[in-house]
C-alpha cells in the first residue's frame, strides 16, 4: 500500500479508515460509519492551511502527542524529569490482522519513547476497541503526566454531546448539551468512576434529531478508576474526544524497559441515533459477558430494607418463606451478617457469620432457606475495614494513609489499599472460604466509600515507583480479585455495587453478572435512572428493586405495577419489607414474578427500542427477538391524565418500531390482533387511570 492508503477495519456494519498524515508524522482518521463509507473523499479532510496553530493542532489525529500538538490538547505529555514536557514522535511500521486488528508504531529516539496505538474489532458487533501501549526505550526514567487511551474525532460543525450525570441516588440522568466552541470535560477522582458522570459520551450533529436515523458516535472508558473525558470542538468543523486515566499522583513513573498499557477505550457508531446506539452498546455487552450470559437472572430478594443491620435468622427466614410464596427464586442477606455489625460504625473486615445472629449455625439457616427451593447470596464490601474491627487491629498499615496525618472516616470506615499483594490475598482467602464453605451462589459486591488519603505507609514520593500508581495497583487488584474469583467459583453470580451506581463500567461489566444503577428504588426516580442507563448498558446487566420506596425527586405516587413493570425492565429483584404487604398485595406480585419469567429472555436477550422519555406523557420500552416473533413492551404513564373518559380524549399510543409491517401481531393478555403496520404507525392505546399507570404488553407474531 502507498503511505496515503489508510488502514481499513471493518465491523458487522460499519467501517473505520485511518491513513498516515501527508508528513508521515502521525496517523489520521479518515472516514468512521456505515460500510462504504472509506470510499470517496475523507469526510474529515480539510485545507491544512493554519494560521497561529501547527498543522498537527488541527488534524483529527488518532494520538498526538505534547511537542507535536502543541495548543489544542495533547493525548500525551512524557518528559524525563526535571526535562521539558514534550515528545516529537515519528511513524516507525504498522501490523495489520486483515480488517480486524491494527497496530501503529511510533518512536521518539531523542525522549526513548515507542508509543503503540492498537486497534481491534469486537466480532460480531459494531465496536472497536483502543488503546495505547507506552515503552520507554531508553535509559532514562520516564514522567508520564497524561497518557490518553485514544482520540476521536467526529465530522459535525456544532455537535450535541450527550452523557450521564447525576449524584448518588440520582445516577445516569441523560443529559445533553450543545458544543458550538470550546472545550467539555467530565472527570472522577474518587477512585472509582462515581455517581457524578460515567465514562460514556455520544456525539451527534445538533441540527440533527437525538433518535431516529442520526449518525451517532460514542465512546466508553473500560476503567473503574480515576478517569477522565474531555470533547474539544476545534477549528475547521470537527469534534475531537480524548478519553483515559487520570493520574492520582499528577504524573507516572516508566522506568527503563517498562511498559505501561492504558485502559480500553470502546468506539461504537450506529446510524439510528442514540436508540440505535444504545443497541450496539447491549450487543457489545452480551459479547463482554460471553457463556454467562446464558445462565437466567433470577428473580431476587434482598432483605436490606425490610432488616437493615437488625439481622436475625427468624425474621430472615420469615422474609425467606414468604418471598418463596411469591415465586422468588434467590434470597440475599444484605449487610449486617457478621459479628459487631449492629449499625455502620462496626464489624467490616471481620467476615464470619455472627453466631449470635444465627444461634443454630450458618449452615443451618442456609439449608432451610434452600429448603424452601431458593438459592442463597450474601453481602460483602470486602475493600473497607472498620476502625475496631480484628482486622484492623492486626493490620493497620493495610489502609490507605498518610505518614503524620489523621486519617479520614467515610460512612464510618476506612478503605484497605487493594494495591497490595498481601491484601489482595486476604480478599481472596476470604471470599475463598466464604463460598466453599458455605453454599452460597450469590454475591454482592458493595463499595460504599471513595479513597481520601491516598498515601502508602513506608513508601516514598520521590523513591518509590509505586506510589506513583495507586490508582492502578488498586485497579489491577480489584480485577485480579474478580478474575480469581470467576475462575475458582464460576458458578456463583456476582452484583457489582457502589453506593449504588458508582462502579459501573465496562471492565467491572464483564467480571460481573448484574450492577446496581443506584439506591434510589423510588418510582419515578428509579424510571429515569434505568432510562438513561440503558443508553449505556444492557438489560441484563440491570438490577432492579421492587420496594415501598418514596420519590426523592419526584414525589408523585405510583402503583405496585408500576414498580413491577419497571424492575421486569431489567433483572427482577425485591426489597420490600414483604411481610407488610397485604393479601392482595402478595397475590399481585405472585402474577408479576410469574410474568417476568415468561419474558426475561426476551428482555435479558433481545433488541430493545426506546420509546420517549420519562418526560414525556407516556414512556415505554420495546424488547424483541431478533426474528421479531415476540415483542414485549413496558409502558408508563409518567404525565398528567387527559381527564378521558368523562371529557372527550383518545387513549395514548406507543408506536413500535422495527417490526414487520405485513405481520400480525397478537396480543397474548387482550387477544387484541394488530398489524405490524399498525403498530408502527399508530400504535399501542394505553387508558391511563390514577390507578392503571403502568402496563407489560406481550405480542405474539401470528
Amino acid at each position: 500500500m502507498s503511505p496515503t492508503d489508510p488502514w481499513i477495519l471493518r465491523t458487522e456494519h460499519t467501517s473505520y479508515a485511518v491513513a498516515l498524515d501527508p508528513s508521515g508524522r502521525w496517523a489520521e482518521l479518515s472516514a468512521w460509519g456505515p460500510h462504504g463509507i472509506e470510499t470517496g473523499p475523507s469526510p474529515m479532510q480539510w485545507s491544512r492551511r493554519t494560521h497561529f496553530l501547527t498543522p498537527a493542532d488541527a488534524a483529527p489525529a488518532e494520538h498526538l502527542p505534547q511537542g507535536l500538538r502543541a495548543f489544542t490538547g495533547a493525548d500525551l505529555i512524557a518528559h524525563h524529569p526535571g526535562g521539558p514536557r514534550g515528545s516529537w514522535y515519528a511513524f516507525t511500521g504498522a501490523d495489520q490482522d486483515g480488517d480486524q486488528a491494527l497496530r501503529l508504531h511510533f518512536d521518539d529516539e531523542l525522549l526513548g519513547l515507542r508509543t503503540t496505538l492498537h486497534y481491534q474489532v469486537v466480532a460480531g458487533t459494531d465496536v472497536i476497541q483502543r488503546w495505547t501501549e507506552l515503552t520507554c526505550t531508553g535509559d532514562r526514567e520516564l514522567r508520564l503526566e497524561r497518557f490518553d487511551s485514544a482520540a476521536v474525532n467526529v465530522p459535525v460543525d456544532r455537535a450535541r454531546l450527550t452523557y450521564l450525570a447525576g449524584q448518588w441516588s440520582q445516577e445516569f440522568q441523560l443529559t445533553q448539551l450543545e458544543l458550538a466552541r470550546g472545550r467539555f470535560e467530565m472527570t472522577s477522582s474518587q477512585g472509582v468512576p462515581g455517581h457524578a458522570y460515567a465514562p460514556w459520551l455520544a456525539v451527534q450533529d445538533a441540527t440533527a434529531p437525538a433518535h431516529g436515523p442520526t449518525a451517532t458516535y460514542g465512546i466508553a472508558l473500560a476503567w473503574p478508576g480515576n478517569w477522565r473525558i474531555s470533547a474539544d470542538a476545534e477549528p475547521g468543523g470537527a469534534v475531537r474526544v480524548r478519553a483515559g486515566r487520570l493520574p492520582d499522583q499528577g504524573a507516572v513513573r516508566l522506568a527503563p524497559g517498562a511498559s505501561l498499557t492504558t485502559p480500553v477505550l470502546a468506539c461504537a457508531f450506529s446510524p439510528d441515533g442514540l436508540d440505535g446506539l444504545a443497541r450496539v452498546w447491549h450487543r457489545y455487552e452480551r459479547v463482554l459477558a460471553g457463556e454467562r450470559l446464558l445462565r437466567p437472572r433470577k428473580v431476587l430478594y434482598n432483605s436490606w430494607e425490610a432488616t437493615g443491620f437488625d439481622v436475625r435468622a427468624t425474621d430472615q427466614l420469615e422474609l425467606a418463606r414468604t418471598a418463596a410464596e411469591l415465586g422468588v427464586e434467590l434470597f440475599v442477606v444484605d449487610d449486617g451478617w457478621f459479628p459487631g455489625r449492629h449499625d455502620d460504625t462496626g464489624g467490616l473486615g471481620d467476615w464470619y457469620p455472627d453466631p449470635e445472629k444465627f444461634p443454630e449455625g450458618f449452615d443451618h439457616f442456609i439449608g432451610k432457606v434452600r429448603a424452601l427451593g431458593l438459592d442463597f447470596g450474601l453481602w460483602v464490601e470486602p475493600e473497607a475495614v472498620s476502625p475496631d474491627s480484628q482486622l484492623y487491629a492486626e493490620h493497620p498499615d493495610w489502609v490507605y494513609r498518610l505518614d503524620g496525618r489523621p486519617a479520614t472516616l467515610v460512612r464510618n470506615q476506612l478503605l484497605l489499599d487493594l494495591g497490595r499483594a498481601e491484601v489482595q490475598e486476604f480478599v481472596l482467602a476470604t471470599l475463598d472460604r466464604l463460598l466453599s464453605s458455605h453454599d452460597i451462589s450469590y454475591l454482592k459486591w458493595d463499595m460504599n466509600r471513595p479513597p481520601t488519603e491516598r498515601g502508602r505507609p513506608g513508601l516514598e514520593p520521590d523513591r518509590d515507583v509505586e506510589y506513583q500508581d495507586l490508582d492502578a495497583a488498586h485497579v489491577a487488584g480489584y480485577l485480579r480479585v474478580l478474575d480469581r474469583l470467576r475462575s475458582a467459583h464460576p458458578q456463583v453470580t456476582v452484583e457489582g455495587c457502589a453506593g449504588g451506581g458508582g462502579r459501573i463500567e465496562h471492565a467491572t461489566l464483564a467480571r460481573t453478572d448484574v450492577l446496581w444503577p443506584s439506591d434510589n428504588t423510588a418510582p419515578m426516580d428509579r424510571l429515569r435512572i434505568q432510562y438513561g442507563y440503558l443508553h449505556a448498558h444492557a438489560a441484563h446487566t440491570m438490577s432492579s428493586w421492587v420496594t415501598d420506596a418514596p420519590g426523592l425527586f419526584d414525589p408523585r405516587p405510583r402503583s405496585l405495577a408500576f414498580r413491577f413493570v419497571t424492575a421486569i425492565s431489567g433483572v427482577l429483584g425485591i426489597g420490600a419489607d414483604i411481610r407488610a404487604w397485604t393479601e392482595r398485595q402478595r397475590e399481585e406480585a405472585a402474577g408479576w414474578i410469574a410474568r417476568y419469567k415468561q419474558v426475561r429472555d426476551v428482555v435479558h436477550h433481545g433488541e430493545v427500542h426506546l420509546l420517549n422519555s420519562p418526560a414525556d406523557p407516556t414512556c415505554g420500552l420495546q424488547f424483541h427477538t431478533r426474528d421479531r416473533d415476540r415483542v414485549v413492551v413496558t409502558a408508563w404513564s409518567t404525565g398528567l391524565l387527559d381527564g378521558a373518559p368523562l371529557v372527550p380524549g383518545r387513549p395514548a399510543r406507543l408506536r413500535l418500531r422495527d417490526l414487520d409491517p405485513a405481520a400480525g401481531y397478537l396480543d397474548q393478555d387482550s387477544g387484541t390482533r394488530y398489524s405490524g403496520a399498525h403498530l408502527m404507525h399508530a400504535g399501542l392505546p394505553y387508558a391511563w387511570t390514577a390507578e392503571r399507570d403502568a402496563e407489560l404488553t406481550v405480542l405474539v407474531r401470528t
